[in-house]
């Protein structure tokens, strides 16, 4: 089993929601200057860190074509919103001391550099944090999916995961206070046990890779560093 203290590089995926605070929709600038703090905090102990934000608490691509826009519409906007949180989170970083590049894979120049994976990697050699915008660039993908793919691209020993709760459980904690809260799971049982902590292709992708998914709370302060430390509530997701 990996242990989370090994970890030497990793790349972070926040969720959108994660950055809306209290409000109902769209940034919080209290919650984006916390997160900014903690990823500073593991940034300043030699941790080499890549983000990958998402954009629902802005819009969701699956929300949109649900309402009636085709899906490959809705989802382009959802990208473009990824972009938005990025540069939001890339201000609260630089405003704490850690140099920040927004990559994104929609080329827009005048807000943000093109993804290069070679680009992308130089920028993390110098002591750069990178932040990957737009998804992967298509349609149809998730941004979990982009997360997984990137931790590849980037050779990352974890995928950590920031959400609104404390880890995996057996069902949705806010509807049944009696859910189990997993530990430990094996990518199969993600799939078979159909848990939704991400997509299937971005479980299977990180399998195929190697790479453990650690899925833990973003919204305690702190806490981004203790599960470095193997410390506090976190689920890991691995080969066993």
């Amino acid at each position: 089993m990996p242990q989370p203290e090994t970890f030497r590089r990793i790349l972070l995926k926040i969720s959108g929601e994660s950055l809306m605070g209290d409000a109902p929709y769209g940034i919080d600038s209290a919650t984006v200057q916390r997160v900014a703090r903690d990823i500073h905090e593991i940034h300043s102990q030699g941790t080499e860190v890549c983000v990958v934000v998402g954009g629902g608490n802005i819009f969701r691509g699956v929300s949109g074509a649900a309402a009636g826009m085709d899906r490959a519409s809705a989802d382009y906007i959802g990208m473009l919103a990824t972009v938005m949180n990025a540069i939001a989170i890339q201000h609260a970083l630089e405003g704490v001391g850690v140099p920040t590049r927004v990559l994104s894979a929609i080329p827009m120049e005048t807000v943000c550099e093109p993804y290069i994976r070679r680009r992308a990697t130089r920028h993390m050699e110098k002591g750069r944090l990178v932040i990957f915008a737009a998804g992967t660039g298509n349609p149809f993908f998730t941004t979990d999916t982009a997360a997984a793919l990137r931790a590849a691209e980037m050779g990352c020993d974890a995928l950590l995961k920031a959400t609104k709760v404390d880890g995996v459980y057996s069902e949705d904690p806010e509807e049944n206070p009696n859910a189990k809260r997993y530990e430990n799971l094996r990518y199969l049982e993600v799939l078979s046990k159909d848990l939704k902590v991400m997509d299937a292709s971005a479980i299977s992708l990180a399998r195929e890779n190697g790479i453990p998914i650690v899925v833990f709370s973003i919204l305690q302060e702190g806490g981004l560093a203790a599960v470095l430390r193997g410390e506090g509530p976190f689920t890991m997701i691995s080969e066993g």
